[in-house]
């Protein structure tokens, strides 16, 4: 990434968050786990009988306890997956149907592939064993081995549904998901001198539209297109972030030069049906403000898990406030800029964790202070060029508060920005806008 004061970055060094912008395997894994374990299971399968050292026993009673083993653990896999989707559907409904943190989680897909592994190898050995007398110990020693290893699998899985169904557990996934993403993403701290976005790579081009039908743009391969752009000369400009919708014919990017095709740029798209976390920075708040908006509506009235949410969004905003945000630009080998990619604001992270829930909340006393003890941390904690779009939302928090509620708002803090100092006239001092605000009760 370049430095924000404009100069170019140095030719070979690491640029930050080309290693975070490459293009995921997880769906690759996944199918590659699950065969790998298949021919695992096989190729065990064919070889156990092959043994003869040591104790041998019965064959035809091996063969019998090897089928019913692999049976038996894909009849207790089918049962313990059909609960599993009834919890993860009370998740949805509960929290937001745009959690799929359960669903995403490694150990699920490991137990399936684990199991579809033993299986196979119950099945095979037991064919394989055929008309032989007897068998070494070792093929039913291997058998009772694997099937407890399921077990204690299944037994994890059944753990982590039911963290998935707690509220608390949920939040604190968002937040450690985010927390990881952002440190990787954010790694340098804000400045002033790079307040000021700096223009995208390719300001006029070619645009390259989306033509597929709608689809959810899920990350970009990086790497693959600075290596295009640098072999032709030329550059992108995405105009599309990881996290947006695709219509027909949206412009996805502009194009300077030649050098990279549109069916290439296209390649590079990794598309779905959903957002995901990977280059989705505003997905966390996404997700918390939804979860606090689904608790203040009139059909669940629980604003105390609102609270909670709120929490966890204070959480991330103050991580955020200190952090350098302007990530989107990146760099070749020679150091010239290549590819850029629009990373959200900080306006648009405050803007995504409390607007909704600050009209949401007028209906409630303790969220709506929650929310203002919130934007009153920020107002503290952020730097001073950060502070307006906070302070503009925390005054209309206070007066909202003091005309909603006047027996029981409370001002603590005196001033809107945290430091318990008034003008001494019962009104705030002059806003960023230069505009007075009208003072909250005492």
């Amino acid at each position: 990434m370049p430095d924000h004061t404009g100069g170019p970055a140095r030719p070979g060094t690491r640029r930050r968050g080309t290693t975070l912008l490459r293009r995921p395997a997880r769906a690759v894994r996944r199918g590659l786990s699950q065969l790998l374990c298949a021919v695992a299971g096989l190729g065990l399968g064919l070889l156990a009988p092959l043994v003869t050292g040591g104790p041998q026993v019965d064959a035809g009673r091996v063969a019998g306890v090897l089928f019913t083993l692999g049976f038996g653990v894909i009849s207790l896999v089918s049962i313990i997956y059909s609960v599993l989707f009834l919890v993860v559907q009370f998740s949805a409904s509960t929290f937001t149907p745009r959690l799929g943190l359960f669903r995403d989680e490694p150990v699920v897909w490991r137990t399936f592939a684990f199991t579809v592994g033993l299986f196979v190898f119950c099945i095979t050995a037991g064919l394989a064993i055929g008309s032989r007398e007897s068998v070494s110990t070792a093929v039913p020693s291997v058998a009772v081995v694997l099937t407890l290893v399921a077990l204690a699998l299944m037994r994890t899985l059944q753990m982590k549904a039911f963290d998935s169904i707690q509220l608390g557990h949920s939040l604190s996934a968002i937040t450690t998901r985010a927390h990881r993403l952002y440190d990787t993403l954010y790694v340098n701290p804000y400045t002033p001198a790079g307040a000021v976005p700096l223009p995208p790579v390719a300001d006029a081009g070619a645009e390259v539209r989306w033509t597929g039908p709608p689809a959810v743009l899920q990350s970009v391969d990086v790497p693959a297109l600075l290596g295009a752009a640098r072999a032709g000369d030329s550059a992108v400009a995405f105009r599309a972030a990881p996290g947006t919708t695709l219509s027909e014919g949206t412009v996805v990017a502009r194009v300077a030069g030649d050098g990279v095709p549109a069916p290439v740029l296209l390649g590079a798209l990794t598309t779905g049906v959903e957002r995901v976390f990977d280059q989705d920075p505003e997905l966390p708040f996404r997700l918390l403000a939804d979860i606090a908006l689904r608790a203040l509506s009139p059909a669940v009235n629980d604003p105390a898990t609102a609270v909670e949410a709120l929490d966890h969004l204070e959480a991330l905003l103050i991580r955020l406030a200190g952090r350098d945000l302007d990530v989107g630009r990146f760099h070749d080998s020679t150091g010239r800029a290549r590819v850029s990619v629009p990373v959200p604001a900080w306006d648009r992270y405050v803007r995504t964790a409390v607007d909704d829930v600050l009209f949401a909340a007028t209906g409630s006393p303790m969220t709506l202070r929650r929310t203002r003890d919130l934007l009153r941390a920020l107002a503290e904690r952020a730097p001073a060029e950060r502070r307006a779009v906070v302070l503009d939302r925390l005054r209309w928090v206070e007066r909202t508060g003091g005309e909603t509620y006047p027996l029981v708002w409370t001002d603590g803090a005196g001033r809107p920005d945290g430091t318990g100092r008034t003008n001494g006239t019962g009104t705030e001092p002059d806003g960023p806008s230069g505009t007075r605000t009208r003072g909250t009760p005492r």
